[in-house]
């Protein structure tokens, strides 16, 4: 498997779906160590917004779908997550414009574009511990797959290690963006809850493109 359909598009958002629902309570919890405790809760209302309008979701294109998404989560979506996470759908869906298929080329270019419309939106920079950082993290991995002429549900795999590690790493930094950075040194050895939710949709992702034997 050497691209992506938009049909697997929708199985990723369908996905990332669960996950947001799913952990809910275990991603505010981790927020609420250093943070407002409500991302969870913020993020599960957008992606549920999502899923509520699933069946009148725009599918003429892939660039089409990601950008109906982006409008649902940024106008959905409470806190700091709606702008970030809305602004990382739109830039994915302009970058995606005109392809009928994404291979891990494209998937590497529209999760750059997607980190720097964060970037300029949101403030922050990698090394500030935020989820930049496994992003980042994981595209890098998807680039190295790419490179080895690896397959996608190999370079998902490989992107779901990456942003554990990543996440892992950055558990002893001190915040410097967004609610977290607020406590200081006091942000230290904590997780980063975007930085997890990244993770976890990464981890699910992988599962629904298995490796073949």
């Amino acid at each position: 498997m050497n691209t992506l359909t938009l049909a697997d598009i929708e199985t990723i958002v369908d996905t990332m779906v669960s996950v947001a629902l799913a952990h809910e309570d275990e991603f505010s919890q981790l927020d609420g160590l250093c943070g407002d405790g409500d991302f969870g809760a913020s993020l599960a209302t957008g992606f549920d917004a999502i899923r509520t309008q699933w069946a009148e979701l725009d599918r003429t294109s892939i660039s089409a779908f990601a950008l109906k998404c982006s409008t649902i989560i940024t106008s959905k979506t409470g806190g700091c997550s709606g702008p970030l996470w809305g602004t990382a759908f739109m830039r994915f869906g302009i970058g995606a414009r005109g392809r009928e298929s994404l291979s891990l080329a494209d998937l590497v270019a529209l999760s750059q574009a997607a980190q720097a419309g964060m970037m300029a939106r949101g403030g922050a920079k990698l090394g500030d511990k935020t989820l930049l950082d496994a992003m980042d993290a994981a595209t890098t991995a998807i680039q190295q797959t790419a490179d080895a002429d690896g397959s996608i549900p190999r370079a998902f795999a490989a992107a779901a290690r990456a942003s554990a590690a990543a996440t892992e790493t950055a558990k002893s930094w001190t915040a410097r963006r967004g609610r977290q950075s607020f406590t200081g040194n006091r942000s230290r050895d904590t997780y980063d809850p975007g930085m997890v939710a990244v993770t976890k949709m990464l981890e699910a992702v992988s599962t629904c493109f298995p490796i073949s034997t």
